[in-house]
């Protein structure tokens, strides 16, 4: 929560700064409010507690009813909360909340498709950490909301060798080696490969997630049985929703989908005062 409200407090500082002007200007002290949020579009739901959360941090008299909650699947035209408080304090927490309530629940929604189209393949979809800067926290929760799974948070909570730390390294190997030798045994270790040279390189390492970056489906099945479950497997780049069932159809255990968090489209939600 601590985390959270650092958050909010950041973008209601964006957002308020010195006054809000128009308020001030318009509204008459002491003038109540009552509001209903509602949704313009179909999407799944994610972020209800921290709109919620906005006014709060504001005003803790505001009111706020929940009618759905985070995941839920939302029809257009569907009230999504009631709220009742002051009106300057309803009206100054509009744009943060909707802002964040939109972002979450566009990410949750992307992901959904995702996993849909991954049903039976038995393959998991995981984000990355190609995330608005100050709002991972938020943007992966959005993603487990949508039936996702998270990679790594960040950089201290797992070990994943990529292209330019091989080649600091000086190969594969030493890469795995060094990376043994530092990080905890709870953690695992993932290898990021190109080709299957790299993959055989990366198993012999003793790797316990190799990445098969960028490779064509049919270069996939053959590094699946190349690694013939010595490692989990994780099938990466470019992926769409469009590719993302053949990339499962593979054998791989996971995708990861940048997209998820850099490029889901923000829902349409509305607060209208009542």
């Amino acid at each position: 929560m601590f985390e959270i409200d650092t958050i909010l407090r950041n973008a209601l500082h964006e957002d308020i700064g010195l006054g809000d002007i128009t308020t001030l200007a318009t509204v008459a002290p002491g003038t109540a409010g009552r509001a209903q949020l509602v949704a313009k579009e179909s999407f799944v739901l994610a972020g209800m507690d921290v709109a919620r959360r906005v006014f709060t941090l504001l005003d803790d008299t505001v009111a706020f009813e929940k009618l759905r909650e985070d995941g839920s699947r939302i029809e257009r035209g569907e009230v999504l909360a009631w709220l009742k408080g002051h009106a300057a304090m309803l009206l100054q927490g509009e744009r943060v909340a909707l802002n964040l309530l939109q972002r979450l629940s566009g990410i949750a929604t992307h992901t959904a498709r995702f996993v849909a189209a991954l049903e039976g393949t038995g393959t998991a979809v995981v984000d990355t950490r190609k995330t608005t800067p100050g709002l991972r926290v938020l943007e992966k929760y959005a993603v487990r909301v949508g039936g996702g799974r998270n990679h790594r948070t960040s950089l201290y909570d797992g070990v994943l060798i990529k292209e330019n730390h091989v080649v600091a390294a000086g190969g594969i190997a030493p890469a795995v080696a060094r990376a043994r030798q530092r990080a905890p045994h709870t953690l695992r270790v993932e290898v990021e490969t190109r080709n299957l040279q790299e993959v055989e390189e990366a198993v012999a390492a003793g790797a316990d997630i190799i990445m098969l970056d960028n490779m064509a489906p049919a270069e996939l099945r053959q590094a699946v049985l190349l690694i013939d479950g010595r490692a989990l497997t994780e099938a990466s780049g470019g992926v769409t929703l469009d590719t993302v069932r053949e990339i499962a159809e593979t054998g791989v255990d996971f995708i990861s989908v940048g997209a998820l968090t850099h490029s889901s489209p923000a829902v349409d939600i509305s607060m209208l005062f009542q």
